[in-house]
């Protein structure tokens, strides 16, 4: 059975971190892609990064880069997402996605992240 579980999420003041970690099984992890995706209320869900299956970052949206890293450890079957500089615009439900193909990908249940003072 696919299992992805998203934690790390929380309240956090503005400028303070978080975190991300998602945990994989029932498939081959090294074999995905990874990709961490977020959805604020009322609008679309947007992809946020993206990692290779050898763990090289390939994707941030231009709305993180510079504050967020995407890595993974194939070890542990995990990839996490270690958000820094965090706006109040950052809040949104973040998930992470295994990719192996369009008609091929797995969703986790998401983590609440809320950025306010």
């Amino acid at each position: 059975q696919v299992q992805l579980v998203e934690s790390g999420g929380g309240l956090v003041q503005p400028g303070g971190s978080l975190r991300l970690s998602c945990a994989a099984s029932g498939f081959t992890f090294s074999s995905s892609r990874m990709k961490w995706y977020r959805q604020a209320p009322g609008k679309e869900r947007e992809l946020v990064a993206a990692i290779t299956r050898a763990g090289e970052p390939t994707t941030y949206a231009d709305s993180v880069k510079g504050r967020f890293t995407i890595s993974r450890d194939n070890a542990k079957n995990t990839v996490y997402l270690q958000m820094n500089s965090l706006k109040p615009e950052d809040t949104a439900v973040y998930y992470c996605n295994a990719f192996f193909s369009i008609s091929r990908n797995y969703w986790g249940q998401g983590t609440q992240v809320t950025v306010s003072s």
